[in-house]
């Protein structure tokens, strides 16, 4: 399979206007929303919630297996298949992404964006070899951000279990580097508070890049997924809680932007 043909559709998407993404989590199979990286919380089945996010319209669609890294598993390509065959818009997917074979297993699962994390942090170098096999285009940084003890923002790994005390604007540069086509800036200390992204955390990276950055952790309501561009210089947002969640009890109640209300945004 020719990967880099894939991201003509990609670049083309990127000039349009800033792109809204479901973030879904994955753990043992199931959608979850976690608060903080913790506190798992279940929200349905992913075959159903990514069905119906293919019919409302998602721009794209982001997988993320929270566990396979943490417990050394590898990626669920036969699930990843399953859930491939469910959507008409784009779908991403990170978690237990170690080797140049599963990036290449994950792509022929129907997969256009390949999300890594860990295996970035521990070998800058594997972001290079991926860019290589797939493209650029095809491979998504995952920077998960949260502060340390000091209160100064750093960089982990493993599901937010291990802090680097790398500096996030650092790493997504280092990414840049080697080839990552996109940063996805993860704030864990804002993940499923909704109360709105760190901004000025999303706006150091996007200042400091010349690749697209994907802002995610923490969106609420619409404002704050147009604040992250406007204000954080985001080219895209995205979010879990916001599309899973409806009112003071977070009822789950899969929603998306209807066409009108999306074609404006960020307006």
């Amino acid at each position: 399979m020719d990967y880099a043909c894939c991201g003509i559709f990609w670049r083309c998407a990127l000039v349009l206007r800033p792109r809204v993404i479901p973030c879904l989590l994955l753990a043992n199979g199931r959608l979850v929303k976690t608060v903080r990286f913790r506190d798992a919380t279940y929200v349905g089945d992913p075959i159903n919630i990514v069905n119906i996010f293919s019919t409302l319209g998602a721009d794209e669609i982001l997988l993320l297996d929270i566990e396979a890294t943490r417990y050394g598993r590898e990626p669920d390509i036969g699930q990843i298949a399953k859930l491939g065959e469910e959507t008409m818009v784009p779908l991403g997917y990170g978690g237990g992404i170690r080797t140049l074979d599963h990036v290449r297993a994950v792509l022929n699962a129907g997969v256009e964006k390949v999300v890594i994390s860990t295996i970035a942090g521990e070998d800058p170098g594997f972001v290079e070899r991926a860019a290589g096999l797939a493209g650029s285009q095809a491979i998504v940084v995952s920077v998960d951000v949260a502060r340390d003890d000091d209160g100064r923002r750093r960089v982990w790994i493993r599901n937010g279990t291990c802090m680097t005390g790398r500096d996030p604007v650092a790493a997504a540069q280092e990414a840049e580097r080697h080839g990552a086509g996109e940063i996805l800036i993860y704030s864990i200390d804002c993940d499923g508070t909704m109360t709105g992204y760190d901004l000025t955390l999303v706006a150091e990276v996007a200042e400091a890049v010349g690749i697209p950055v994907i802002a995610c952790g923490g969106a609420g309501k619409r404002d704050h997924l147009r604040a992250a561009v406007r204000e954080g210089g985001a080219s895209a947002a995205a979010a879990g809680s916001i599309f899973v969640f409806q009112g003071c009890n977070r009822s789950v109640v899969v929603n998306y932007f209807g066409p009108a209300e999306h074609a404006r945004f960020p307006a």
